[in-house]
């Protein structure tokens, strides 16, 4: 027979495992693809990678991580070294440092913060009968367990714009946002808003 602690731990658990899964999660929240370019293939190709960002360490990270990605879609990424280049669609040196590459295509990723989560030491309960977002209280079945939740740790979520752009005609030919949840680890984010990236831009036909 079940106990109310064994029951009040086993609920911690589903639940715990509820909210491990709920922050996973790394989605395209747009994106748009020019229908006079449906169909072209990039693999093989030459693409020059330009990440933009403030900070220089996620710059040069985002960089690396679209460049690797892709890699593995079957393209060859050329990185630009040059920080005044610029995610700008329209950047004139953009496209001659692609020009000069060889490249066909540019990929840009503008990074931006998107959310900044900041814990403040709350916490969440949970017990047999009820629970709580301060603890619980011993009501209900006498059996709680209580989770700190924050701490007074901020956690920010980052988001990439990119847009992939045809160095020939100097046209859009698909941009998308990806965004992911919040986190302290900022290269995880970094990896996983190039890998939503670019396995999109490869759904939609361009890898």
């Amino acid at each position: 027979m079940l106990t109310a602690r064994t029951l009040a731990f086993a609920f911690l658990i589903a639940s715990g495992a509820a909210l491990t899964a709920g922050c996973a999660t790394t989605e395209v929240a747009v994106q748009w693809t020019d229908p006079k370019f449906a169909g072209r293939s990039l693999r093989g190709e030459k693409v020059l990678v330009v990440c933009e960002s403030p900070d220089v360490a996620i710059r040069n990270n985002c960089q690396d991580d679209v460049a690797a990605q892709l890699r593995v879609a079957g393209a060859a990424p050329v990185i630009g070294s040059d920080p005044g280049l610029t995610a700008e669609p329209s950047n004139d040196a953009t496209l001659a440092a692609a020009r000069a590459a060889g490249a066909k295509a540019v990929l840009k990723s503008t990074i931006t913060r998107d959310v900044t989560v900041v814990g403040g030491g709350s916490r969440i309960g949970f017990g047999i009968g009820g629970f709580g977002g301060g603890g619980f209280s011993g009501r209900g079945g006498g059996v709680g367990v209580g989770i700190p939740a924050g701490g007074g740790q901020e956690a920010s979520s980052y988001k990439s714009s990119m847009v992939l752009i045809d160095v020939a005609s100097a046209h859009v030919m698909w941009s998308g946002t990806i965004t992911t949840q919040a986190s302290e680890n900022i290269d995880t984010q970094l990896h996983e808003l190039a890998r939503g990236g670019v396995e999109a831009a490869q759904k939609a036909g361009f890898f």
